[in-house]
Parts: structure tokens; C-alpha cells; sequence
């Protein structure tokens, strides 16, 4: 393992025993066939549980949809960019010529996905205690404030945040296909509100983007619907 990604295990207050796991986590599609996106499935959901359980502890008066708001906020890739930055994952992740000709090292959506995937990584190396361990060593310096995002929210915790108001389930978003070179790719994808039996689309240049683009697209639906 080269010295950078030895630099990044004491960062992470993690050795990993298979160091594999980590290698992949920073690989990006443009690089290899062997990349970071199934890890990256697999830490969003790692981090959603472990800021979930976070929140409950920390903001223990406040009520179910604020505390998803709150979530939201904190698993936006916004805040994830910022503490990929903090980690060093710009210096050690791997990307294809093209996009690292285009500044692909510097692309939020890229990082925040990287983050998510190098947590998926930890978590299958030695289980969830210390994954989840990591996820709040890294919200550390985040300041979690019960009014967090009040206004100017995302498409995707727009729709959350409706759907609960009503006792309906989240969303579904679903991957229909990748389009395009390997460092120019985007991502059609679909959501579905199952109680609806409503389904929309949307595109974007990373899975991330391309949800909010479906949720964008699902709340434009759901607001012609009411206003009908």
C-alpha cells in the first residue's frame, strides 16, 4: 500500500485488514471496472443508520420529520464534500485521464460518492460498530443544530419531507441505466411512490444527481396533482 493511502487509514483511525476494500472505495467507473460505486450503495446506507442514531441521541426532543430534515442536511452531498476534503480525498482518489483531465479530483459529486463508498468499505472490513464509530469522529467538527436547513432544501428532502407529512412511505430510487463514456457518464434514474403508483425520471452526471433530478421531477407531478 503506497504511503498515501497509508496516510489515510491514520486519518480514518482505521487499518484495514483487507486493504483491497479501500483501494476500491477510491476508484471512480473511469478508472476501472473494479470501482467504487457497490461500496458506495452500501455506506449511504451505513451513514443514513449512523447519523439516524447520532441525531436520536443528540437531539432527543426533537420530532421525527425535523429530525429527518436534520439528516437530510447532514448526508447532503454538500456537507459530505467537505468532509472528503477534510480527509485528504482528493490527493488518493483514482480516476480515468479524461476526468482527471477535467478535474474530476475536485468534483464535488465525486467526492461525496467517495466518502459514502470509503465508509462501505470500513464497514465491510470490520462491521458496523466501527464504521459507525468513523461517521461520528468525521461529524465531530459539524455543528448539528436542530434548525439546520430550514430553508432552500434539496429536491430529495423536499419530497421526503412531503411524503412524511402525509404517514407515506420514502421514495424509491432505482439506477434504469448509465449513458455515455466512462468519464462523461450519466445516470438515468428512477423514482417511485409506491402508494401513488406515481414514477418519474430524471438525469444527472452522478447517481446522487441524477435522484435529485427524479425527485425534482416527482414533486413537479405531485404539485400539478394538488393544484388540479
Amino acid at each position: 500500500m503506497n504511503s498515501g493511502l497509508t496516510a489515510l487509514q491514520a486519518r480514518l483511525q482505521h487499518e484495514f485488514a483487507n486493504p483491497s476494500l479501500l483501494t476500491r472505495a477510491l476508484t471512480h467507473r473511469s478508472f476501472s471496472l473494479d470501482h467504487n460505486e457497490r461500496l458506495e450503495f452500501l455506506g449511504d446506507s451505513v451513514l443514513g443508520m449512523a447519523v439516524a442514531d447520532l441525531l436520536y441521541e443528540r437531539l432527543s426532543t426533537l420530532p421525527e420529520g425535523d429530525l429527518s430534515r436534520v439528516r437530510a442536511n447532514l448526508v447532503k452531498q454538500d456537507t459530505l464534500h467537505h468532509l472528503a476534503e477534510g480527509l485528504g480525498l482528493p490527493q488518493v482518489i483514482r480516476l480515468g485521464e479524461g476526468e482527471a483531465r477535467s478535474g474530476g479530483h475536485k468534483r464535488p459529486s465525486i467526492l461525496a460518492d467517495a466518502l459514502e463508498a470509503v465508509i462501505g468499505a470500513v464497514y465491510l472490513d470490520a462491521g458496523f460498530a466501527v464504521a459507525q464509530a468513523l461517521v461520528r469522529r468525521l461529524f465531530q467538527s459539524v455543528d448539528i443544530k436542530s434548525d439546520m436547513d430550514a430553508i432552500g432544501k434539496d429536491p430529495k428532502t423536499e419530497l421526503q419531507e412531503w411524503l412524511q407529512g402525509r404517514k407515506m412511505n420514502l421514495p424509491l430510487y432505482r439506477v434504469v441505466a448509465t449513458l455515455g463514456a466512462a468519464h462523461k457518464q450519466t445516470f438515468d434514474v428512477e423514482c417511485e411512490i409506491v402508494e401513488l403508483n406515481f414514477l418519474e425520471r430524471g438525469i444527472g452526471g452522478s447517481r446522487r444527481a441524477g435522484e435529485q433530478a427524479a425527485a425534482a421531477a416527482m414533486l413537479q407531478t405531485l404539485k400539478a396533482k394538488a393544484g388540479q
